[in-house]
């Protein structure tokens, strides 16, 4: 097998500034995560786009958060088939071994995969409908969200924003379904919450389920 030797001297050189100036100041902190582990309440699910950022966002320290990215922030429904399954795997450690209180779904503005997504199901992009493309059988989670979006009958150029909300939405649902989440959301040990990230202009809005919406924060 070939691989690339060494990192990109671009990398090697960030790391030796991180290493010399975030490190070296907080290298206590370093030192007892290392002894001590790691004890995060709160676990985020978010996206794989580089522009979405949650430890920023959130003024976060070093192992204050247990973050989980994938494509569109998407959580499946839960399936005890054997196969592998990262995001589940993720959230049971998170909920079983950490014993997190918070989950946190952070979806976002211009997301790839939901557009990928809203062409698969609009008969716009059938390569994505093709059994070879994970892609699209990982959007195929988000399926029920697009068909909510078309019963409102929304204009198309709203639909995309609409169904970057849907993702976190289907992912609470989802998230209820695995039943070492919902028992521990029963009794009131863990809470459940989703947010939108306005890639644009930094706004962020979370569902309030009084008001079954988004709303600013």
């Amino acid at each position: 097998m070939q691989f690339a030797k060494t990192l990109p001297k671009s990398l090697t050189s960030r790391y030796r500034g991180w290493r010399a100036t975030d490190f070296e100041d907080d290298k206590a902190l370093y030192a007892k995560l290392a002894d001590e582990g790691q004890h995060p309440r709160v676990m985020i699910i978010s996206c794989c786009d580089s522009r979405v950022h949650a430890t920023s966002l959130f003024g976060a320290d070093t192992g204050e958060f247990f973050i989980h990215r994938n494509i569109a922030n998407l959580v499946p429904v839960y399936t005890p088939d054997k196969d592998h399954h990262g995001t589940s795997a993720a959230v049971e450690y998170a909920v079983e071994s950490l014993r997190i209180v918070k989950i946190i779904v952070m979806g976002h503005s211009k997301c790839g995969g939901v557009s990928g997504c809203h062409a698969m199901c609009s008969g716009a992009a059938p390569e994505l409908e093709k059994d070879t493309s994970f892609v699209g059988r990982w959007m195929d989670i988000l399926r029920p969200g697009y068909d909510r979006v078309i019963a409102t009958g929304a204009k198309k150029e709203e639909q995309i924003g609409l169904l970057e909300r849907e993702a976190i939405l289907v992912s609470l649902e989802n998230l209820m379904t695995f039943p070492f989440v919902s028992e521990r959301v029963k009794s009131e040990e863990l809470s459940l919450h989703g947010v939108w990230l306005d890639i644009r202009n930094g706004g962020l809005e979370q569902y309030d389920p009084a008001q079954e919406g988004f709303v600013p924060v």
